[in-house]
């Protein structure tokens, strides 16, 4: 994970050949938490925070 923030999470993705140490590919992708009823953003559930935040490389 690169960046935790509020209401999103950010992931860096790299794409390599085999047997090569330097990425061919390198990307992200933004996971934006979402209430399911009004389709608007809201924060992290604090328990999935937490957990994100350890793993954080960012």
């Amino acid at each position: 994970m690169d960046k935790l923030g509020n209401r999103s999470v950010t992931y860096g993705i790299g794409i390599f050949k085999e047997g090569e140490e330097q990425v061919a590919a390198h990307g992200y992708f933004v996971h934006v938490f979402v209430d399911r009823d009004s389709r608007k953003a809201v924060a992290i559930p604090e328990r999935l925070r937490e957990a994100l935040a350890r793993i954080s490389v960012g």
